[in-house]
């Protein structure tokens, strides 16, 4: 009898899947982010953008 409510039995679910979702996600980027180093924007936009700032 770990749980005796339902209440507290489904607030734990929920907390737990949104634990993991937020770990699961920042873990997922950090390994996109190192089989792509180098090619997304981030990573290549001081090549493109000029250090001024100025949109034109």
């Amino acid at each position: 009898a770990l749980f005796r409510k339902n209440y507290v039995f489904l607030g734990v679910v929920f907390a737990s899947a949104f634990a993991f979702e937020m770990s699961f996600d920042n873990v997922m980027d950090k390994v996109w982010d190192g089989f792509n180093k180098g090619r997304q924007w981030k990573d290549i936009r001081a090549r493109y953008v000029e250090a001024g700032g100025d949109d034109e």
